[in-house]
């Protein structure tokens, strides 16, 4: 029965891919399906509707999170934070370096900000508007910006797929931070090397845009409108609280927007509602976005999704495949299971949050170590949703860009990842089973 329900439920989001549907529409059949399998297991409405409650609780921080990102993203916008970073960043763009310099600008962007979607409708799109002029194949340049957009949205203090994790686990979000720049530092030199050396052919095909003169026509651009991202980098170091720094960040790009934007009080709180939108057509194809509204559909997802991980777990109904998972996890390491876990979800759920909640759900039991479990779901639900071409994790990026679907293929870090992990997990494993 179980099974026959994830099936159907896998095909409520066949469907809606097919016909380019939200995803949503898949997660309330779902939730139907799921829910109608605990009634006929003989749970009561009423005892299905408190383990979907319960399920909700374990998402509350990063709903709250997700509220705090849609304000955050919109004011950095209407304060010139993000226009700031991406004029100084954008000089340093070369010809010979455009492929590499957009991997690293993208991981830059996408730490600071936490989110794979905003670094590519931003810094992404910035990209690709620079590496075309200069000639740059849209493959690389797409595989390259995907990578450095997840970069981030796994390992930054303000990333909720991150904190979804550190929750789920309960893990402190920081250390698993420390953990992942530490697990990513190989891949990240690797990723770098292979950009470079597939940017040493190129050759300048024309002129790079002055990103500083279109952004002026909107906004004053000035040194101060870095002190919101500043703030979120010390406080991080100082390892406050993620909410905390968010708050505090939104606060001071609301008194950058109104001392040197000169937007009014209306202004601020209508931008963090509903996002950022500019005057000219030219800037808002590159900054329009953010905003409460912005993470609706999101925070939706999350919802819905965690219901699933409450009516599991009240249930048990993932009882068998877990048996199986953990006895394939005594065959292939505790991190072998979790990356065909997350491999397999991936391919499912078509969406990040419902593959790590599933990861988690069925690989809970195969690692003792909380913080270790963490850092495995990190290194594959994270980044192996935006290798499925069908996911959104994949679409929308770069959908944003208007990279081809073949730039996943160019996506370095997303393969490398895992694979550095899963070489790690090998040697870990044969070091415990060594005789003392």
């Amino acid at each position: 029965m179980h099974l026959a329900a994830f099936g159907l439920f896998a095909a409520a989001l066949i469907v809606c891919v097919i016909l380019n549907v939200s995803v949503i529409y898949a997660l309330l059949a779902g939730l139907l399906i799921f829910s109608l399998c605990a009634f006929k297991m003989g749970y009561g409405a009423k005892s299905i509707f408190k383990m979907m409650l319960d399920g909700i609780k374990t998402a509350k921080n990063v709903i709250l999170s997700l509220i705090l990102i849609g304000m955050l993203t919109a004011l950095w916008r209407a304060a010139g934070t993000i226009p700031a970073i991406i004029s100084y960043a954008a000089s340093l763009i070369h010809p010979k370096t455009v492929v590499l310099m957009s991997f690293i600008l993208n991981c830059g962007v996408s730490l600071l900000t936490g989110t794979a979607f905003g670094t590519a409708a931003t810094m992404g799109v910035i990209s690709m508007t620079m590496g075309i002029a200069m000639g740059a194949d849209p493959v690389l340049l797409g595989g390259a910006i995907v990578s450095g957009a997840y970069f981030g949205d796994r390992a930054s203090p303000m990333s909720t797929s991150a904190l979804l994790v550190s929750e789920l686990t309960e893990t402190n979000v920081f250390s698993n931070i420390r953990g992942m720049l530490r697990r990513s530092l190989i891949p990240f030199i690797v990723c770098c090397v292979l950009y470079t050396l597939a940017g040493i052919s190129l050759h300048s095909g024309g002129d790079v845009p002055d990103l500083s003169d279109l952004f002026s026509q909107e906004l004053q651009l000035h040194w101060l409108c870095l002190i919101p991202a500043v703030l979120v980098i010390v406080m991080s170091v100082f390892k406050i609280r993620v909410q905390i720094t968010m708050t505090v960040s939104i606060i001071s790009a609301a008194v950058l927007c109104s001392a040197i934007q000169k937007f009014t009080a209306t202004n601020i709180l209508g931008i963090a509602a509903a996002g950022f939108h500019a005057q000219s057509s030219q800037v808002a194809a590159l900054l329009d976005g953010g905003g409460i509204a912005s993470m609706l559909r999101s925070i939706a997802i999350i919802i819905v999704s965690s219901t699933y991980a409450g009516i599991f777990s009240g249930t048990g109904m993932l009882g068998e495949i877990r048996e199986r998972i953990q006895a394939l996890s005594r065959k292939i390491s505790a991190f072998g299971a979790v990356l065909v876990t997350s491999a397999m979800a991936s391919v499912i759920s078509c969406n990040q949050t419902l593959a790590i909640m599933l990861t988690h759900q069925l690989c809970r039991n195969t690692e003792n170590d909380r913080q270790r479990l963490a850092l495995y779901i990190e290194d594959t639900a994270i980044v192996l949703p935006a290798l499925i071409p069908w996911s959104i994790a994949a679409s929308v990026p770069l959908d944003s860009i208007g990279a081809p679907i073949s730039g996943l293929l160019a996506a370095s870090f997303l393969y490398i990842l895992p694979f550095y992990s899963m070489l790690k997990a090998v040697k870990e494993n044969k070091h415990e089973k060594m005789p003392l």
